[in-house]
């Protein structure tokens, strides 16, 4: 299917998702004045204080009537105050996913060593991946090469929101990611990439926010002089995987057909959460703020500054003249106005829509710190934050078949090009690395009481304490247990073999024809 000539982009079918993923994207990057101007600010539009959009219903009357929709008085600055909540829930699941490498293994050396030479790139585009598709629901997986910045190909990371996909029976069919190179209030200048089963197409753009214009040759930018308007990749299908944070998406079920969008950490329900929680924060700070001390005194107390320059007090000053006053009353009268500052009331209310948000989102309270509670092994780890490695688990069933399937599609492609001609493209096998780090002394327990129950054999408890060993690794340590045990003792107690023993003197083709001998006999 070739490049669209033109027209809205993205494609105006598409429009409520991408809607979706600015408000997602809004919390995700926690910018205030964002979050302000989404919601409808009137200080960031110049809109009087009162909006008729305050009484409307749907979508737009619920946002403008949400913390972040009220109007800022006028004569007021903008004091809202956000707690990046959204952007800690994104970057938690992703550290959870892959704060260490996953283990991929093949059973052909080659190709294993290649896999192990994309691994370090390929963790850190998957913790860009996971904490971006955190944040908006799902991300892209595509193959990459370019022989100015890396010898070979590489697998690259692309978000949910710079990607029009297409699917076939709720399977990625297509995929046309998108980048502005430039773009001012009149032009904006777009690279569109399709990868499609067999090729890879590039296009360049000059049109306007949100619409494609006429397409450009590729060589009138410096970003896209060096790309090929057909790349032919000789595969059967595109090189480039959808990865799904979770499913299902709620709020999409049934558009597009059979789209199989992934879920955000933190979908409708849980941004109205967070909202309040901005709410809770910025009355806590308010009150920080009203709280500071603040002094009180007529204004025959100022010191001129001279005609039309005003007065000031000034407080650091030690010795104040009697003053005549009506009455004869020579009384200082400075009073000193101190508000109260309530912590444990907003601290109470905030740890409770932090503790819903967490529930919400399938993460522990101990995941973020809550609570000052501090586990101190592996199992007291596990057993507090079991929610936090539940969702986890479910998140990698979603993934690990998607990037085998790009690992796969990502070595027949170095084949087809030529990159890595001798190695033998196979779908690997991917285990998720444990987000918690075993307790060594429990794991010596253990495995010192597997070894006196005779419950298991050497290797399998190598095994267990060096689960990121190899083969070889395994057996060597094995070997090496086995020459160090200490050889067991003779028995000094034991008879020798009268018939075959050294002492005998006896033949052992005569045994049994003169009958059994008994000791004395034979001394």
């Amino acid at each position: 299917m070739p490049l669209p000539s033109g027209g809205t982009w993205p494609p105006q079918h598409l429009n409520p998702i991408y809607q979706h993923y600015s408000v997602l994207d809004a919390w995700y990057r926690g910018d205030p004045d964002r979050l302000a101007d989404l919601y409808g600010d009137p200080a960031a539009h110049g809109l009087p204080a009162n909006r008729p959009s305050q009484y409307r219903g749907g979508i737009l009357g619920k946002a403008a009537r949400w913390f972040w929709g009220e109007p800022t008085p006028a004569g007021q600055k903008q004091a809202k105050v956000h707690l990046p909540a959204a952007s800690d829930l994104a970057t938690m699941g992703a550290t959870l996913l892959y704060s260490e490498p996953p283990t991929i293994t093949v059973e052909n050396a080659a190709t294993q060593a290649r896999i192990n030479d994309l691994l370090p790139s390929l963790q850190a585009a998957l913790l860009e991946g996971a904490e971006v598709g955190g944040a908006l629901g799902s991300y892209y997986l595509r193959s990459v090469w370019d022989r100015a910045v890396a010898e070979k190909p590489w697998i690259s990371a692309v978000h949910a929101d710079a990607c029009v996909p297409e699917w076939r029976h709720g399977r990625l069919y297509a995929a046309t990611f998108w980048r502005i190179i430039q773009q001012d209030d009149t032009e904006c200048l777009i690279h569109l990439e399709r990868h499609e089963p067999g090729y890879i197409l590039n296009g360049l753009y000059r049109g306007s926010p949100g619409s494609l214009g006429d397409q450009v040759p590729l060589t009138s930018r410096p970003e896209t002089k060096d790309l090929s308007p057909v790349v032919e990749t000789k595969l059967p299908r595109c090189t480039a995987v959808h990865v799904p944070n979770m499913r299902p998406q709620r709020m999409w079920r049934h558009y597009p057909p059979g789209a199989p969008l992934g879920r955000s950490d933190y979908d409708d329900a849980i941004i109205g959460l967070m909202d309040k929680l901005d709410e809770t924060w910025t009355s806590w700070m308010r009150d920080i703020r009203n709280g500071l001390g603040r002094i009180h005194v007529p204004s025959s107390y100022l010191q001129s500054q001279g005609p039309g320059k005003g007065a000031f007090f000034d407080t650091n000053r030690e010795i104040y003249e009697a003053m005549n006053v009506l009455g004869g009353d020579d009384r200082m009268e400075i009073s000193i106005s101190q508000f109260a500052i309530r912590v444990q009331e907003h601290k109470d209310t905030q740890a409770e829509i932090l503790d819903a948000i967490l529930r919400a989102s399938g993460y522990s309270s101990q995941s973020f710190g809550l609570h000052g509670e501090v586990a101190q092994t592996a199992t007291e780890v596990s057993a507090k934050e079991r929610r936090s490695l539940t969702t986890r688990g479910v998140k990698g069933l979603y993934t690990i078949p998607e990037l085998q399937t790009m690992l796969d599609m990502h070595l027949q492609l170095e084949v087809a090009l030529g990159f890595s001609p001798n190695i033998t493209p196979e779908r690997p096998s991917i285990v998720l690395a444990d987000s918690v780090v075993p307790d060594m002394l429990q794991l010596a327990q253990t495995v010192n009481f597997l070894r006196q129950a005779e419950a298991a054999s050497d290797e399998t408890l190598v095994r267990m304490v060096h689960p990121d060993w190899d083969e070889t690794e395994v057996q060597a340590e094995v070997e090496r247990i086995a020459d160090a045990r200490p050889k067991p003792a003779p028995d000094p107690f034991a008879l020798p073999d009268e018939m075959t023993g050294p002492d005998s003197g006896g033949d052992p083709g005569t045994e049994g024809q003169d009958g059994p001998q008994t000791p004395e006999s034979s001394r």
